[in-house]
């Protein structure tokens, strides 16, 4: 058994250069070998085509191999953040591998041949998110642990006030929308089914076969109806305007790779419908794709002959329009420039945090309209927007916990159905077949209409019950299932959690069944009163949650322990909930300071230790474990996470503070001896040298860096930059011998 170590992408791989050194030499005290796995944005674009690449610069499907492993019994994978790419991030990443001699395609927005279409289709299984379905081969249980809790109660973040008279609030679709449509079908027997399109004279396409149905699986089907869509984006732009308020979209553009880039190209088109209607010619000319946002028409017009007048037109229409919220006003970057800008798991919980305010163009603050077009979810943050104006701002240092139990494994729910999204071709029908073609779902449709199918197996669901009912028991925390009957496939879902309930013979006692918005209300009502909730949620919710509320509780998403036990046995510690971190990526290359706060990987290992010891019975493990809790616990209580200030403690600093307090406790304890007696002068050696260590990482800030890449790291410019104490380096080369 070994413990597998993800190589991913921007802060988190830039942390694990100087974090995996320190890892590898501790645990090699336990017998402990850690093996490594790049499931990086590059290194699975160069897996899909390593059959056209020099025999040197061919690497491992590293995903796939994962895929197999996770459904080991004795599968025990750390899995640091990665980016979920959008198609501009995808596109710049083929740019710079293509500089580096690697001979790749460019990626063909609109395939004119079968040979593109192959390539396109390979893009296809890089993009969005290709890494997570593969990896949670079981359900989600995300906590903030006891030590994290406390420490962030006596350290709270800076709370920003709300004022009561703000006119910030959250809109979306009253008719039209995914919601609405949802039609859904608990399966009675497994069968082959396909999704077949019929247009409106009758001619029938097999978009999706071979679909392969088990017996009480729920699928649901529904689609986003894009003239309504369009009028919706119409109206809050124009409501924005009259209230002067700054108008934000809201999506998820990365998980939800093809539908939300849509969803997010129409709202270009129409705030920027003039110059759409204007120079719509010229912009089909120069082959921009309005799905890929304000970003891309901008850099492609630079070759166009009218290049004066569409920006004229660009710049005339942001000033008299409704003021847009800017994800950089000192770059005149806006909501609207990239899709993967903008996710609304994160960008909301930042901006309900701020006083529910975002930027203007100036960089001042405004109350905002935070546009998120599909209802299903936003009434989440309507939520915490009614209780702060009721209640004020929830206070870091008092409320409680809101842990998530997640419905996940096997590609649950809106994250598995990027195979099965379709965008209608014409007028006409969608529709899902059985193997004898009786017609489970059916869906009318106009042009343009976005349409998607998903899939909650019977297996994960009962798993994700059952793991639900555990949490209550043992924390005798309030327990939410957050399940709408108004919606088909929740209302599903609701009697098989009452059914699962019977056949345990468990009463339901202090857990609830409530739609999403009042199950938000109660477990903010319960964590104001300093008491702890449990969400147990569908796929996208876990999602969200554990975004919304370690961000209102702790101040970041980074923070949080969260396991992934897998169906089969084994398990995954993923790294927290902080995504991949682009902007302290820019801060490093520009002043040699990394913030990126690796407290979700320590907890990770930890709890990767005591899986490992339980599973294996190595004794050795468990005192490293213990150990590892305890330094943890000393590294928030002298508050040792990295600063964002260019000359004082980072994340580099973090790691040897952490490695310290490891040293010592491995010392301090009386378990096994052997270890005891070597770390002792280890741990002398590393708080002697303690001030010499730390003037040697921060002396290292303060000036430019060239990593030799962005998606494709140079490995001794990356290595050279993350451990730049030489003295460190020599006490951990000691402890790995």
């Amino acid at each position: 058994m070994k413990i597998t170590y993800t190589l991913t992408d921007e802060s988190p791989a830039l942390a694990t250069y100087s974090f995996l050194p320190i890892a590898e030499a501790f645990l090699k005290h336990a017998n402990i070998q850690i093996e490594t796995s790049d499931i990086s944005l590059s290194a699975r674009i160069l897996a899909q085509f390593s059959d056209i690449l020099k025999p040197e610069q061919q690497v491992e499907d590293a995903l796939n191999i994962l895929g197999d492993l996770v459904q080991q019994p004795d599968a025990n994978l750390i899995k640091t953040p990665n980016i979920s790419a959008s198609i501009p991030q995808l596109k710049a990443a083929i740019k710079e591998l293509q500089e580096k001699g690697y001979d790749i395609p460019n990626f063909p927005d609109e395939p004119t041949n079968s040979s593109e279409e192959i390539v396109k289709n390979k893009y296809q299984k890089v993009l969005g998110s290709a890494v997570n379905p593969v990896l949670r081969a079981g359900n989600s249980d995300r906590r903030s642990t006891q030590a994290v809790k406390a420490y962030a109660k006596k350290n709270p973040y800076k709370i920003t006030p709300f004022s009561k008279d703000s006119k910030s609030c959250v809109s979306s679709m009253q008719h039209g929308d995914f919601f609405d449509n949802e039609k859904a079908i608990l399966i009675t027997e497994s069968t082959l089914a396909k999704i077949v399109f019929v247009d409106s004279q009758g001619k029938s396409s097999i978009l999706k076969d071979d679909l392969k149905f088990e017996k009480n699986e729920i699928v649901d089907a529904t689609f986003m109806d894009v003239g309504k869509l369009t009028k919706f984006y119409e109206s809050q732009i124009t409501y924005c305007k009259e209230h002067n308020i700054l108008f934000s979209l809201h999506l998820k553009a990365t998980m939800m790779k093809v539908s939300d880039p849509v969803l997010f190209g129409y709202a270009v088109k129409v705030y920027f419908k003039e110059l759409f209607e204007k120079f719509g010619d010229e912009l089909e000319k120069l082959g921009v794709n309005v799905n890929n946002g304000v970003s891309e028409l901008l850099t492609k017009i630079e070759s166009s002959s009218k290049k004066t007048e569409i920006l004229k037109s660009y710049h005339d229409i942001l000033a008299k329009s409704a003021k847009i919220s800017m994800v950089n006003s000192e770059r005149g970057i806006t909501n609207l420039h990239v899709p993967s800008d903008v996710i609304v798991d994160a960008s909301m919980p930042a901006m309900l945090k701020n006083g529910a305010r975002l930027w203007d163009s100036n960089g001042n603050e405004c109350d905002t309209n935070a546009v998120i077009p599909d209802k299903t979810y936003a009434t989440i943050y309507e939520a915490v927007l009614e209780d702060v104006r009721k209640h004020g701002v929830l206070d870091p240092t008092k409320i409680g916990s809101v842990s998530n139990v997640g419905l996940m494994a096997q590609k649950a729910q809106e994250y598995g159905s990027h195979d099965k999204t379709f965008i209608a071709p014409s007028d006409g029908e969608f529709q899902i077949l059985d193997t004898n073609n009786n017609v489970l779902l059916v869906h009318k449709v106009h042009k343009g209409d976005i349409y998607r199918v998903n899939e909650a197996k019977y297996a994960p669901v009962v798993n994700w019950i059952d793991l639900g009912i555990e949490r209550a028991k043992i924390t005798g925390d309030k327990a939410i299932f957050w399940l709408d009957s108004k919606r088909a496939s929740n209302k599903i879902m609701i009697d098989l959690v009452k059914k699962r309930f019977e056949e345990k013979g468990e009463n339901f006692g202090d857990i609830m069944i409530l739609p999403p918005k009042e199950a938000c209300l109660e477990s903010l009502r319960l964590i104001r009163e300093g008491k702890n909730a449990i969400s147990i949620t569908g796929n996208v919710l876990r999602d969200y949650l554990t975004d919304l509320f370690p961000i209102l509780e702790l101040g970041t998403s980074a923070k949080m322990l969260s396991v992934v036990p897998m169906l089969n046995g084994g398990a995954m510690f993923e790294t927290g909930a902080g995504g991949s971190a682009p902007k302290q990526v820019e801060q490093l290359i520009d002043e040699n300071h990394l913030r990126w706060d690796s407290l979700g990987e320590f907890l990770a290992l930890q709890a990767s230790l005591e899986f490992y010891a339980f599973k294996e019975k190595n004794e050795k493990a468990k005192v490293l474990a213990t150990a590892l809790d305890i330094a943890i616990g000393q590294w928030l209580n002298n508050n040792k996470a990295p600063s964002r200030k260019v000359g004082e403690d980072d994340n580099r600093t973090s790691h040897f503070y952490l490695a310290m307090y490891f040293a010592r406790a491995l010392t301090n304890q009386s378990i096994d001896l052997q270890i005891a007696e070597f770390f002792a002068p280890i741990a002398s050696e590393l708080e002697t040298n303690e001030v010499k260590i730390q003037m040697e990482f921060n002396k290292a800030q303060g000036h430019k860096v060239n990593l030799g890449g962005y998606y494709k790291l140079d490995y001794t410019n990356a290595n050279t930059i993350m451990r730049p104490s030489a003295t460190f380096n020599a006490i951990i080369a000691k402890i790995a011998r």
